[in-house]
């Protein structure tokens, strides 16, 4: 048996900016790391020829192509592995609809626990470039490249993708007390709502052409946020996000609406800077920047809301335990 444990991530800059329709013609960039919350793939050798799939339902098939589970069916494909195998996904949070990337998370695992069954080594940015061709190229999903990435290179990181296709890859190291500082201060609540990003992310990306101007806006700020983050200035991170924010709500309809703002601006009158609700928006978790001193204050105001105690993680995804007789 093998156990792949793959982080789930938060984005906090540049979200738009990723999707291939806008940063083939202009580049984009995101701040965004993985976070200590994951999804853990268990693989194993059956003894007969069929494939079993487990999630939160389980499938017993005899092919490949009868496997409902799309993410999973294209990791068999792509590695090539036919019959006689069981594999199950387990998460930390409910996967379906968090705005933390579990989608993209649970693509890299799966080929990471598939490769690391037949005994291949693969890189993180094989893992993350074949994810993004099961997603974006093969499924057509109407999504962006950052969550592939992050899920298999992990930690804090500045990304760039440069229109020929190229994406650098950054780690920002912080001193230890910047940091924690960092961790202290950045808040998750589960707003209640989960929904179906597809809907929201495809009205996005049909208005790229339109919300250019404010895409643009967009990557330059992850830019001054990088920068003021390596110089220490963690409070920045805090109003940036405010500002980021009240851009990404120009991208698509969907992104907030009435219950969602109240609960923003309610954690902004206890003391909040700024924060975003995670991923394509419309529900999930609300991330939010609350200053030392304040951080009582906001989960006071939020008390109806599950908080989701969190760290920025340091490692991508990882083959946890290895087992074969």
């Amino acid at each position: 048996m093998i156990i792949v444990q793959t982080p789930l991530r938060v984005s906090l800059f540049g979200g738009g900016t990723d999707f291939p329709d806008f940063y083939r013609e202009h580049g984009g960039c995101v701040l965004t790391s993985s976070i200590d919350k994951y999804i853990f793939v268990t693989i194993k050798k059956r003894f007969d020829k069929k494939l079993r799939v487990g999630y939160t339902r389980t499938e017993m098939v005899d092919s490949v192509d009868e496997i409902q589970h799309e993410l999973i069916r294209e990791a068999f494909r792509k590695t090539n592995i036919t019959e006689g195998v069981e594999i199950t996904t387990m998460g930390d949070i409910p996967s379906q609809g968090s705005g933390l990337g579990s989608s993209s998370t649970v693509t890299v695992g799966a080929l990471h626990a598939m490769y690391a069954y037949k005994r291949q080594l693969v890189l993180a940015e094989k893992l993350a470039r074949e994810a993004c061709e099961i997603e974006i190229d093969i499924l057509g999903k109407p999504i962006g490249i950052q969550d592939q990435y992050i899920a298999a290179y992990g930690g804090l990181r500045f990304m760039e993708f440069l229109p020929n296709g190229e994406v650098r890859s950054r780690r920002i190291d912080l001193d230890v007390r910047t940091m924690r500082l960092l961790n202290a201060n950045l808040l998750l609540f589960f707003t209640g709502v989960t929904r179906k990003a597809d809907t929201i992310l495809a009205e996005q990306k049909q208005k790229i052409q339109d919300k250019t101007a404010v895409l643009c806006q967009m990557k330059d700020i992850a830019y001054t946020a990088s920068q003021e983050l390596e110089k220490g200035n963690i409070d920045a991170i805090g109003h940036l996000l405010h500002e980021s924010w009240q851009l990404k709500k120009q991208l698509a309809n969907q992104i907030s609406n009435g219950t969602l703002d109240e609960m923003y601006e309610t954690a902004r009158r206890a003391g909040a800077l700024g924060g975003k609700i995670s991923g394509a928006g419309g529900g999930g978790f609300l991330l939010l920047y609350c200053p030392e001193g304040k951080q009582e204050c906001v989960r006071d105001a939020l008390h109806h809301l599950q908080e989701l105690p969190f760290k920025l993680g340091t490692d991508g995804s990882k083959v946890i335990f290895d087992y074969q007789p």
